[in-house]
């Protein structure tokens, strides 16, 4: 298993830890948030293709910020796909 870490931008969560295993989102940890909300979306992704998930998530925006806890993750997940 891959394990990615990836520091937020623009939300109040701070920090994603990410495993992906074969394409899969095996795990997903925020740091700071709202924290049922990520605990919700970490557990919706797991399991779901890499893929799949940053075509759902990317572009959600939060309050006018320009994003979101869920767009932050879909950024993690395609700075992982590019090396």
């Amino acid at each position: 298993m891959e394990k990615l870490t990836f520091k937020t931008s623009g939300v109040c969560s701070k920090e994603i830890k990410i495993g992906i295993s074969d394409g899969i989102i095996a795990s997903v940890e925020f740091t700071k948030g709202c924290e049922g909300n990520l605990q919700g979306i970490s557990k919706l992704v797991e399991g779901m293709p890499v893929q799949d998930v940053i075509k759902k998530l990317k572009g959600i925006d939060c309050r006018g910020m320009g994003t979101s806890c869920p767009d932050q993750l879909a950024i993690a997940l395609e700075s992982f796909l590019a090396g």
